[in-house]
């Protein structure tokens, strides 16, 4: 855990929990859910980028309907409910 790589890897994790946090309360779990998705598609171009993989025509295309999804998913309105404050 003193390695400066696996130090930044878990905060990078523990921020990424206080973003999903904040987004869960601020939105619906059926709308965060798909749009913290788009991490997967991040992850594929930036395997094939930086790190130089080998990304199979299966998965470029796995991560094209993740893709679409999230299109869809963000397309729809917020369905929040809005708490009413009790006096």
């Amino acid at each position: 855990m003193l390695d400066p790589a696996v130090a930044a890897g878990i905060a990078m994790l523990v921020f990424s929990l206080f973003t999903r946090m904040a987004l869960l309360s601020i939105a619906d779990l059926s709308f965060v859910l798909p749009v913290t998705a788009v991490g997967y598609v991040l992850a594929t171009v930036l395997g094939k980028v930086f790190l130089h993989e080998q990304v199979s025509p299966v998965r470029w295309l796995a991560a094209l309907l993740i893709f679409a999804g999230v299109a869809v998913v963000g397309s729809t309105p917020q369905n929040t409910t809005k708490e009413v404050a009790s006096q």
